[in-house]
């Protein structure tokens, strides 16, 4: 039977910020149906080691690398392989009295049942994410390859110094650089030890986040990456030493809650970094306060973005199935399987609420009823002290709270929302102008007439975003083409986005080769239909942009032609029928429906 313990960590005589601590340790029930304090990739608990941490406490972080096999005891009762954030995280609700650990036994027995169809429990390894009772068996009898070819001169360049935090796989240690560039500096450095490195998956985990730290470069709030080592023994990460603390502690000093300038200042800077990222097609999947280290001490020190271990590449039109992160952070659709950048925004969102109020919009006793949470209730505006948060505050959280991901804002549409609209904050080139502006090359003239007719209707806060896109664009004479969104795209490449494919997206646009585009144009394709329906003006949107379509695009039109145009077969007829007018053209319904059509599969079907 494993040992499970409680540890409540007090803050005050109110406790609203009490956090329970859960580990387990075990080598026959494994850890329970509550909170734990491990990541997972894929189904396989991570320990995260945070290397650009310094001594802001004597805590362990977890490492992002995962175990090489889970066995009974280690596998995890969570929903195929989230696993909440670490339990000091941030802040819960409060209880009066302090309650047990459940025992988790009955819970994995269930979970295993429900997975394999009998009451056994599988042999070392992850469980299936295909749940056909076929366990990964761990790799005992194939040599893994450890050799990461990073330098072997660790000693001869560094000259480490004390400990500063502890995970599963490893260690951070404070460092001097003792010659070149990094001579004397201060660094921090990452020691993943290659013992723990038991499947070829834990492996290429290192590999991946060293090799994102790498290509992601050069922007004001991403930590930086210095150098990779290796000997026989560990793999070593020096990166840029932050010892300002983490954005989870301040949180908590200041009672869990900030004013709302003060949480501008904070939300300005994770969405900078992740619209970075995102552009560069990278996905963080980690999202939270644990995750933002400052610089210094000071009040208004800077905040880097630190721990990619759960990140990946990913293609502009590609969308990922593994379910990886931290319960408390994780968007619907990751638990569904089926995600992309938007799952970071929604992160961002739980990020944002707890800084307004000073508690999680999503929380349970037990992991699962945290995702129950998730997938099915609404944040809570109407307790205090939503009441006296300003309404343009509120709407800014819902609006990355959506559990819809195509209506929530990307990272640079946000910046452009009216709580935090200011010229001093830049507003970086979105990727998702280039996926909107790829379909609506490739859509028929028909949709195209209903984009611009929508278009034409949107409100002056729509606007300022698709002004700031058209101007990172650079037009000449108002006008832009292929060649400005090659340019635009060239000047904020790194590595990653080479990595990434995000200029291939570049070749789908082919179209605009041969034509321009004015600022109308723009517009029409660089909107969204799903974002506009999460405003609670979208009625008014959809009936003026009607009237416009009315005047210059509705035409009679079949149905047959209809379902063509929305690349859907017979079996749809009788619900496009209730679109179509006595007259045989498209009522208001069919109008708001219809602009649902354009979608990135529709698009590529078309083109082929």
């Amino acid at each position: 039977m494993g040992q499970c313990y409680g540890k409540s960590i007090p803050t005050g005589d109110n406790d609203v910020y009490a956090t329970t601590t859960i580990t387990a340790t075990a080598d026959g029930d494994g850890g329970g149906d509550r909170p734990s304090e491990t990541p997972v990739r894929n189904g396989t608990p991570s320990a995260k080691n945070t290397p650009a941490r310094s001594s802001a406490g004597n805590s362990s972080w977890p490492s992002p690398y995962p175990y090489g096999g889970v066995g009974a005891g280690g596998t995890s009762p969570l929903p195929a392989g989230v696993s909440p954030s670490p339990a000091r995280s941030t802040p819960r609700r409060f209880f009066r009295k302090p309650f047990p650990p459940p025992s988790p036994a009955k819970h994995i027995k269930a979970s295993l049942v429900r997975r394999f169809g009998h009451g056994k429990t599988p042999r070392e390894g992850t469980i299936p994410e295909d749940a056909a009772g076929v366990t990964e068996e761990p790799e005992r009898h194939q040599a893994l390859d450890k050799n990461f070819g990073y330098n072997k001169n660790f000693g001869a360049k560094y000259e480490l110094g004390k400990e500063v935090g502890r995970g599963h796989f490893g260690h951070t240690c404070y460092a001097k650089g003792r010659k070149g560039e990094l001579k004397d500096l201060p660094v921090a450095v990452k020691i993943i030890s290659k013992s723990k490195m038991t499947t070829a998956i834990s492996i290429e985990d290192v590999r991946r986040e060293v090799k994102i730290l790498k290509a992601l470069s050069g922007h004001k709030h991403l930590v930086r990456f210095y150098d990779a080592c290796e000997d026989a023994n560990n793999v070593y990460v020096i990166m840029e030493l932050c010892d300002g603390g983490e954005l989870l502690d301040r949180i908590l000093s200041k009672g869990g809650r900030y004013t709302e300038e003060e949480a501008k200042l904070i939300i300005v800077q994770i969405l900078s970094v992740v619209s970075f990222c995102h552009l560069q097609g990278v996905v963080h999947r980690d999202l939270k306060p644990e995750n933002f280290l400052f610089t210094s001490r000071r009040e208004d020190a800077d905040m880097k973005l630190i721990d990619f271990g759960l990140s990946d590449f990913i293609r502009p039109d590609e969308r990922l199935n593994d379910i990886v992160g931290s319960a408390y952070y994780v968007a619907p659709e990751v638990l569904h399987r089926s995600y992309s950048l938007e799952a970071d925004i929604w992160s961002i969102g739980v990020i944002c609420y707890i800084l307004l109020c000073g508690s999680r919009p999503f929380w349970a006793r037990t992991e699962s009823g945290i995702f129950r949470s998730v997938l099915r209730a609404d944040p809570n505006f109407e307790d205090m002290p939503w009441p006296s948060v300003s309404p343009q505050a509120k709407d800014f959280v819902k609006r990355l709270l959506n559990k819809d991901y195509r209506k929530r804002m990307t990272a640079a549409q946000a910046l452009t929302h009216p709580w935090l609209r200011s010229e001093s904050y830049p507003i970086p080139l979105d990727i998702l102008v280039y996926k909107l502006v790829k379909s609506y090359l490739h859509a028929t003239p028909f949709k195209r007439a209903a984009l611009k007719a929508l278009s034409k209707a949107l409100t002056e806060d729509e606007l300022v975003y698709l002004k700031a896109q058209f101007m990172l664009l650079e037009p000449k004479d108002g006008l832009v083409s292929l060649d400005n969104f090659k340019m635009a795209l060239a000047r904020n490449a790194t590595d990653a986005m080479k990595v990434s494919r995000v200029p291939d997206i570049l070749h789908t646009m082919a179209p605009l080769s041969y034509r321009k585009m004015d600022f109308e144009d723009f517009c029409a394709a660089a909107t969204s239909t799903y974002q506009l329906e999460a405003l609670d003006k979208w009625e008014q949107i959809a009936s003026t942009a009607f009237e416009y379509f009315e005047q210059e695009g509705n035409r009679v039109i079949s149905v047959e032609e209809l379902a063509r145009e929305l690349n859907v077969g017979p079996t749809a007829h009788s619900v496009l029928k209730d679109w179509i007018r006595s007259d045989r053209k498209l009522s208001l319904l069919g109008y708001t429906k219809f602009l649902h059509g354009l979608t990135l599969r529709n698009s590529n079907t078309r083109h082929h």
